[in-house]
């Protein structure tokens, strides 16, 4: 493991340190891993929604409301497949 050195803003880390005692967490280090790891599931997240609206997006055509349910449902299934 590589360790990573971070300078943080006092104000900064007193407001890490307040909000790691609400939520019990133990160690600063603990806390900003599980901070990157949201952030990373995040951006992925964004990306597939983003890839989500260009496959699946507006329709040129006039599209019922039986497909448009359809399409939502494929896209769903197909994210939820990548999420996993």
């Amino acid at each position: 493991m590589e360790a990573v050195s971070l300078k943080l803003e006092n104000a900064f880390l007193r407001d890490i340190e307040s909000i790691m005692k609400k939520h019990r967490y133990t160690t600063k280090t603990e806390f900003i891993r599980e901070a990157i790891r949201d952030k990373i599931r995040d951006l992925e997240k964004e990306e597939l929604l983003l890839k989500a609206r260009k496959l699946y997006g507006a329709s040129k055509r006039k599209t019922t409301d039986k497909q448009l349910h359809i399409a939502g449902e494929k896209a769903f299934e197909e994210l939820e497949k990548e999420l996993r």
